[in-house]
C-alpha cells in the first residue's frame, strides 16, 4: 500500500473537491470535510517528507507505463518539502475561512481543494506537459477563488490576472513545443540528458525553448518586469485566498529551481538563465522595496513584502550553487508562512476599523487593539527579519551563501530591503494602533477559528528557529540531491520505483 502514497496527495483533494461540489452538502458538513481533508493532507505530507528523507528518489508510474512515455510522478526531498509547506499553509487558511469568509460566495471549499490538487500535482509531476496541466488546474481554481464574494475591485483584478495567465499558458505551450521538437521528450530527466548531448542548430533551438520557459515561470513567480499584476490582485482577493496565493509565486520559483537543476544544468542555456535570474531578482528586490515604502494600504504593503521575498529567492537561485539553493529553501518556508499570516491579520484589522478598512489613515478605534497589535507585531518582526524569529536566520543564511562576486550587490540590497520593510511596517503599525482614533469601537470581534488560523501560521516562526538545525540539514541535503548529476541522469528504471506488479516495460 505504501508504494501508492506518492499519488495520494493528488487523489485526496480531488475526491474531497468532487464530494464538496457534487453532493450538495450543507455549510457545516462542507467545512468539516474540507478541514478534515486538509488535515489528512498535512499528515500525509509529513509521512512523505520522512520517506523522502532517506535520500532516495521515488517514481510512481501511472497505469504502469514507464517514463519517458508514461506519466510519472516523482517524490524527492524537494517535492516532499513543498507538499508539506502547502498542506501547513492550507490548513491555516481553511481554518480561518470557516469563520465566515467561505460563506460569502459559492463552492469555496470545493475550489479550495481543487487548487490544492493542482499545487500538489505541480510539485510531484516528473514531466513538463503534466506540469502545464496541473498549472492550469490550480489557475482555474484560483480564478474562481479570487472573485469569491464578488465586488468591483475583485472582478477588475481578476480580469488582469486571468488575461496575464492565459498569455503565460500560451507561451508555456509554445516553449513545450520547441523543447519537444529539439529533444523528442517532455520527461524532465530524459530531456536533461538529451539536451546535454545536443549541438549546433538543435542546441540553439533547445536554448530558445529553455529561455521561453524561464520567462513563463518568471511570470508565475512575479519577477520584474512581469510582477505588476501581483500587488493589486493579492490586495483584492479574500483574505484566506490571498494567504493561500502566497505559495503561488513560490510555485514559479519551484519550477525554475526544478528545471534549472534537472533540465538545463549542463547545457548552454544554464549560464544565460542564471544571469537572468540574478538580474531579475535584484531588480524585483529593488522595485518591491520602493513599492513597500510607497504603499498606503496594509494589504498592498503585504503584497509588496511577498514581492521582496520573491526577489530574494530569485537572487539565491541566480547564485547557481548548492549553498544558495539551501538558503533559498529555508527562506521560502519562512517567507510563505509569515506573509500568509499577515494577509489574515490585515483582514482582522479591516473588520474592526469600519470604513477606513486597511487604508493607512486614522480610523475607528479597534475593538481588540491589544490582541491585534500583538499578532501584527509578531508577524512584522518575523517578516522584517529581526531576532529571535526565523526571518533573521533566513536572511543571515542568504547573506552567507553569497560569494565574493555576489556580495557587493546582494548585501546592500537585502539589508536596504530589510530597512524598508521595517520602516513601512513601523509606519503602518503606528497609524493602525497608536495614532489618534475617531469614534467608538465597533462590535466586531476576532472569532476563534480566525485566531486559530493566524496562530497556526505564526507558530511556524518560533518552530523554524527552534528546529533550525534539522530544517537547515534537510534543506542542505535537498540542495545536494538537486546538484547530483548522477541522480539527475540515472535511468528512471534503475531508481526506486513505486509501481504495481506487472509494470509494462
Amino acid at each position: 500500500m505504501s508504494q501508492h502514497l506518492p499519488i495520494v496527495p493528488i487523489l485526496l483533494p480531488m475526491l474531497a473537491a468532487l464530494a464538496l461540489l457534487g453532493l450538495g452538502l450543507d455549510e457545516r458538513r462542507q467545512r468539516q470535510i474540507s478541514v478534515a481533508a486538509t488535515a489528512l493532507l498535512a499528515g500525509l505530507a509529513a509521512l512523505l517528507l520522512h520517506q523522502a528523507g532517506s535520500d532516495e528518489v521515488y517514481h510512481y508510474a501511472l497505469g504502469n507505463w514507464q517514463a519517458p512515455f508514461g506519466i510519472v510522478l516523482t517524490l524527492d526531498r524537494l517535492a516532499a518539502l513543498m507538499l508539506l509547506l502547502t498542506a501547513v499553509l492550507a490548513l491555516g487558511c481553511v481554518t480561518f475561512a470557516c469563520a465566515g469568509e467561505d460563506a460569502q460566495g459559492s463552492h469555496f471549499h470545493g475550489l479550495f481543494q481543487l487548487q490544492l490538487m493542482g499545487l500538489n500535482g505541480a510539485f510531484l509531476t516528473g514531466d513538463l506537459f503534466n506540469l502545464f496541466v496541473f498549472f492550469e488546474i490550480l489557475l482555474l481554481a484560483s480564478y474562481a477563488l479570487l472573485m469569491h464574494g464578488g465586488g468591483k475591485a475583485r472582478v477588475a483584478a481578476g480580469l488582469h490576472y486571468v488575461v496575464l495567465n492565459l498569455i503565460g499558458s500560451a507561451l508555456f505551450l509554445i516553449a513545450l513545443g520547441v523543447l519537444y521538437g529539439a529533444t523528442g521528450t517532455l520527461n524532465m530527466r530524459d530531456m536533461g540528458e538529451r539536451m546535454a548531448a545536443l549541438d549546433g542548430d538543435q542546441a540553439a533551438l533547445a536554448t530558445t525553448g529553455a529561455l521561453l520557459l524561464v520567462v513563463v515561470f518568471s511570470l508565475k513567480a512575479a519577477a520584474l518586469p512581469l510582477y505588476f499584476w501581483l500587488p493589486r490582485t493579492y490586495a483584492a482577493a479574500p483574505a484566506p485566498v490571498a494567504a493561500l496565493f502566497t505559495i503561488m509565486t513560490k510555485v514559479g520559483v519551484y519550477a525554475l529551481l526544478r528545471v534549472e537543476s534537472l533540465v538545463f544544468a549542463d547545457t548552454s542555456a544554464s549560464a544565460p538563465i542564471q544571469a537572468w535570474l540574478w538580474s531579475a531578482g535584484l531588480a524585483t528586490l529593488t522595485l518591491a522595496m520602493i513599492g513597500a515604502l510607497g504603499a498606503r494600504d496594509l494589504r498592498m504593503l503585504v503584497a509588496y513584502l511577498v514581492l521582496i521575498s520573491v526577489g530574494a529567492l530569485l537572487v539565491a537561485l541566480g547564485m547557481g550553487h548548492r549553498a544558495g539553493d539551501a538558503a533559498l529553501l529555508y527562506y521560502l518556508l519562512h517567507s510563505t508562512l509569515v506573509t500568509a499570516a499577515l494577509f489574515l491579520i490585515a483582514e482582522l484589522i479591516d473588520r474592526q476599523r469600519g470604513q477606513a478598512g486597511t487604508r493607512l489613515v486614522c480610523g475607528r478605534r479597534l475593538n481588540q487593539q491589544r490582541l491585534l497589535a500583538g499578532l501584527f507585531m509578531v508577524a512584522a518582526i518575523g517578516v522584517v527579519g529581526l531576532p529571535p524569529l526565523s526571518g533573521a536566520l533566513a536572511k543571515l543564511w542568504l547573506l552567507q551563501a553569497a560569494d565574493a562576486s555576489h556580495q557587493p550587490w546582494l548585501w546592500p540590497l537585502l539589508l536596504l530591503a530589510t530597512l524598508a520593510a521595517l520602516i513601512a511596517l513601523s509606519r503602518a503599525g503606528s497609524v493602525l494602533f497608536w495614532a489618534s482614533h475617531q469614534g467608538k469601537p465597533g462590535t466586531q470581534r476576532v472569532r476563534p477559528a480566525q485566531l486559530a488560523g493566524v496562530l497556526w501560521l505564526l507558530a511556524a516562526l518560533p518552530l523554524l528557529t527552534l528546529f533550525a538545525g534539522p530544517v537547515s540539514d534537510y534543506a542542505d541535503a535537498t540542495a545536494a540531491q538537486l546538484a547530483r548529476s548522477e541522480t539527475r541522469f540515472e535511468a528512471p528504471d534503475t531508481l526506486p520505483l513505486a509501481t504495481a506488479p506487472g509494470a509494462r516495460p
